[in-house]
């Protein structure tokens, strides 16, 4: 699990984006990297530091996952037909959390981590609490009954602040979302740009 829960603007402000799009992201106002000297630290970065940058904020974007874990991943995209970085973003759009999050059952996708851990979640009726759980097309995931009258839930439902994509067919009433397609790097509503193929071009070193 990431141990990044408590900071997560901190990710924002290191990348110098507001990578999630929320409203309350200090880069708002701070467009900078954190710390007394943050305003001093912008350099031209070196090919490196720009596919480093460019992993950094997608692995940050689905809620700081450990390196391990993306690495993994990566090597998983690399083992499966076509373009490489369409199927890392297809492989992490597939994740439990991921899709969850984008379900809107919950605000953020840190949220959303500890939303499945807790034990809140269905997958094709049956409970899964591992977040990296990967989805499956066909796949119906619903927030259990019991959840369903949660604050955080109803709340991130009504927020106008993301849309469902196209991906996921909601049904906001009985709180399910079935796993519609593995969705396209240009599906995925990402609030900022997003590079994956710059991530592959860092772990191709």
């Amino acid at each position: 699990m990431s141990k990044r829960h408590s900071a997560k603007y901190k990710i924002d402000r290191r990348v110098g984006e507001n990578i999630w799009g929320r409203p309350k992201s200090p880069v708002n106002k701070r467009p900078f990297p954190p710390g007394q000297h943050g305003q001093n630290r912008r350099s031209k970065l070196s090919d490196y530091g720009t596919q480093l940058r460019a992993k950094q904020k997608l692995k940050g974007y689905y809620g700081n996952i450990m390196e391990k874990q993306f690495r993994r991943t990566y090597k998983q995209a690399t083992k499966m037909r076509g373009d490489t970085s369409q199927n890392l973003i297809g492989l992490l759009e597939s994740r439990l959390d991921a899709v969850v999050y984008r379900s809107k059952f919950v605000p953020t996708v840190f949220a959303s981590r500890q939303f499945v851990n807790h034990g809140h979640v269905m997958v094709n009726g049956r409970r899964v609490n591992i977040p990296s759980y990967r989805c499956k097309v066909g796949d119906v995931i619903e927030v259990r009954e019991k959840s369903r009258t949660m604050a955080l839930v109803l709340e991130a439902l009504e927020s106008p602040e993301r849309e469902i994509p196209e991906y996921l067919s909601l049904d906001p009433k009985a709180m399910k979302v079935t796993y519609v397609r593995i969705p396209s790097f240009d599906e995925v509503p990402y609030p900022v740009v997003m590079e994956p193929n710059l991530v592959v071009e860092f772990y191709s070193r």
